[in-house]
């Protein structure tokens, strides 16, 4: 017994030993580069939209039909994050990046093959449920680390670490389309897949926890909390905010993912009255992609950033009034494309907004203790929106051949959404 009361204090100051060596060696801004390009590579998901058409004109799937993979990638991928934030808080980031990265990258490989022989079930496999493992897992640690390194700056930090998820699209939507047409879909994913893959796995070797305690140099924490503190998943469960916050992630998301799901078609079909030859339109439309998602990105940044100034409660009233606007005027308003892009431009910034302001309202209203099991519960709004937005989308599409009774429902939906943050203001962890 006295043998294994030794041995267990040696662990324990070793333990201790390397906690204290990653508190003097461990720079958190490179941490925080690390956990961009991790989200960088993730984010190519949401290009999805270019893929769908060179493969119905492949293989003569309908597009709904192509759809469902990415519907399925987002909706693994939320359950994955909650899965994905039990084993972060014991095992730490390092593993569960590693794991995430590994997934994603052979998911875009499977995908390739699946689209060279021809099978949309193996689709569903690759691009549905491999990616969408290695989304979870590799999406919420950089987000699940950061607010730990960065309790002084939690808007900031998780504005850039998820700024790197939708300028991720943008690469991919920039460079599959030409790629696509010189050397076809499956060559375009194994090349995507490669470098996804090395880049994530080696990325995550970066991603390390700080030490329990830490605080950065010359920061005070705010009286009645510890940089340490945080309710348990139980405990979060048990308050209402939990299922605010929830709703309104689900409903942010919602309208962001059903019009990143359809983003190409949709820019194609306002092109329709425009001068931009028929066949330039893909192209046309990539370039697009591209666009927005730079909006996506600056929006992540630069409304967590001005949630840490004005509330994160104010900003989703924000988001939510400014959405209901937009998507009644592009209802109403006659078929332009120049309105197009400007309102989706800003979509694209509310829904990497909402996005990035998420993590840090939760690290304030929570703890960052067991920030990556509760917040990986919080992104199950992720994979229902998943389903519900595009869905909705592609379906109304194939009905009626236009979006327009869509864009009124998104705008319905945002009025309603309005109620939602007046309910949502908590006290903050340690103070309740």
């Amino acid at each position: 017994m006295r043998d294994r009361k030794c041995f267990g204090g040696i662990v324990s100051a070793i333990e201790s030993a390397t906690a204290a060596k990653t508190a003097k060696v461990a720079n958190r801004w490179i941490i925080a580069v690390a956990g961009i390009v991790i989200q960088a590579c993730l984010g190519t998901v949401y290009a999805w939209s270019v893929f769908p058409r060179p493969l119905n004109a492949a293989h003569g799937w309908a597009m709904p039909s192509i759809t469902v993979a990415f519907t399925i990638a987002i909706f693994v991928m939320a359950f994955s994050a909650a899965v994905g934030g039990y084993i972060l808080d014991s095992k730490g980031p390092r593993v569960v990046a590693t794991v995430g990265g590994a997934f994603f990258g052979a998911g875009i490989l499977v995908t390739g093959y699946a689209a060279h022989i021809g099978s949309l079930p193996l689709i569903y496999c690759g691009y549905g449920l491999l990616c969408g493992i290695g989304l979870g897992f590799g999406y919420i640690t950089p987000i699940a680390t950061l607010v730990k390194w960065f309790p002084d700056k939690r808007g900031l930090i998780t504005g850039l670490a998820v700024m790197g998820f939708g300028l991720g699209s943008g690469m991919m939507a920039w460079l599959a389309p030409g790629m696509i047409a010189k050397i076809g879909v499956p060559t375009t994913l194994y090349i995507f897949g490669g470098v996804f893959f090395a880049a994530v796995v080696a990325a995550a070797q970066l991603m390390v926890a700080p030490p329990a305690g830490y605080s950065p140099p010359g920061w005070t924490q705010p009286a009645g909390t510890s940089a340490a503190s945080g309710m348990t998943l139980g405990e979060a469960l048990r308050t209402k905010y939990f299922y605010l916050f929830w709703v309104m992630l689900f409903l942010n998301v919602t309208a962001g993912v059903a019009v990143i799901s359809q983003a190409s078609p949709m820019a194609q079909e306002f092109m329709k009255n425009s001068t931009i030859p028929v066949d330039s339109q893909a192209a046309a439309a990539g370039s697009l992609l591209l666009l927005f998602a730079i909006f996506n990105g600056l929006g992540r940044l630069i409304w967590a950033s001005l949630s840490d100034k004005i509330g994160r409660r104010t900003v989703f009233f924000i988001l939510f009034a400014s959405q209901a606007i937009l998507f009644f005027v592009l209802y109403i308003a006659p078929p332009s494309l120049p309105l197009f892009v400007i309102l989706i431009c800003y979509q694209y910034a509310c829904l990497g907004g909402g996005f990035a302001t998420m993590p840090a309202y939760a690290a304030d209203t929570f703890g960052t203790k067991y920030a990556g099991r509760i917040y990986g519960w919080m992104l199950t709004a992720w994979g229902i929106a998943a389903v519900a937005g595009p869905t909705v989308y592609a379906r109304v599409y194939q009905s009626s051949g236009s979006y327009t009774r869509a864009l009124l429902y998104t705008a319905v939906m945002f009025v309603f959404a309005l109620l939602i943050p007046a309910l949502s203001a908590p006290k903050k962890a340690g103070t309740a």
